[in-house]
């Protein structure tokens, strides 16, 4: 996802097995995209159901997005209806760690929600530079650090992410922020091994000192690559590595044919599928608000890509999913 620091209308259907107490979304989507606020904000309709049930490899509740706010049991309900049938939410800046932790703590949140928390290597580069884009004063990246070390020990955390590179929205040639984003990498490494977690990573176009440093640190057994953006080769590389990779809805875009190519090159014992909502809707609503409910969208494009029918395309993904997080949900026989 974007950097958080970069730039309610409940449903009338049955109650969500979700405290009425759930903490309201930090932001919304606008708030780091404020050219979002021209675009169709209308939630594109439900699709067909899968016909088995997949998990959400990663999502973002701590945010809001859409002409009407959907509450966190509303996205809960949406997903089941389309046979998604279980969440990992993730935060990754401060104020939304400590939102994720608070969910899930909570002891009427939905079982199907689980989650992980880390900070964003953009905002790690903000840490270190001691305020956010506001001018507003943030706390040093080991204080950050510290605090997301302690959370990641309490109820349903199930990952450390997402964390990484980027120098897409962060200069490389900026000393002091890529010297932050590599210690975060590192420290986040350090401890997805010593909590053994999986870990999240997020990768923009910086493909070859992520897998550096996961080499010369080495590795969590467990190495996710969230929303996958390499070609082919690099997905070779880290299958061969025996990393996972996840796929959002930027494989059905019409221009990403080498992330095509790449879902391609691996088996599906490698592959996840995710959302990283409110972002990345999949074709055909792209630029629309986005929520779990839409992964069989996402999930039909694996399957072709893939030359798999598409109920064993969702058994497989899912087995993979549980082979990361272990057996969290149930699923349909």
């Amino acid at each position: 996802m974007p950097s958080p620091n970069e730039t309610e209308t409940a449903s009338t259907s049955a109650a969500p097995t979700v405290a009425s107490a759930a903490p309201e979304p930090v932001r919304r989507r606008e708030d780091i995209d404020p050219r979002s606020s021209s675009r169709d904000r209308s939630w594109p309709p439900e699709p067909e159901p899968l016909p088995f049930p997949v998990i959400d490899n990663h999502c973002h509740l701590d945010f809001a997005d859409g002409e009407q706010h959907l509450t966190v049991g509303e996205h809960v309900r949406r997903a089941a209806r389309a046979g998604v049938d279980g969440q990992i939410t993730i935060g990754s800046d401060l104020e939304a760690v400590r939102w994720t932790a608070a969910l899930l703590a909570d002891p009427a949140c939905p079982p199907s929600l689980v989650g992980g928390v880390a900070i964003h290597p953009n905002e790690a580069a903000l840490h270190a530079r001691g305020t956010d884009h506001d001018g507003r004063p943030l706390v040093d990246l080991d204080a950050a650090l510290a605090e997301v070390a302690e959370l990641l020990r309490g109820p349903r955390m199930v990952v450390v992410g997402e964390t990484g590179l980027d120098w897409f929205r962060t200069s490389r040639k900026d000393e002091r922020a890529r010297a932050a984003q590599i210690d975060a990498f590192r420290a986040h490494i350090a401890l997805a091994k010593e909590l053994d977690l999986p870990l999240q990573i997020h990768d923009r176009d910086a493909h070859r000192d992520v897998l550096e440093i996961l080499e010369a640190d080495g590795a969590p057994e467990r190495t996710v690559f969230h929303c996958f953006s390499g070609d082919a080769e690099f997905a070779r590389a880290c299958a061969d590595r025996g990393w996972y990779l996840s796929f959002a809805g930027t494989v059905t875009f019409k221009n990403s044919v080498p992330l095509r190519e790449a879902l391609a090159q691996v088996g599906l014992d490698r592959v996840m599928v995710e959302t990283d909502a409110p972002f990345l809707t999949p074709v055909p609503y792209r630029g629309r608000p986005n929520s779990s409910y839409l992964i069989p969208l996402t999930m039909a494009t694996i399957a072709e890509v893939t030359g798999t029918e598409l109920t064993e395309a969702c058994r497989r993904v899912r087995a993979t999913t549980e082979s990361v997080y272990g057996a969290l949900w149930t699923a349909a026989a």
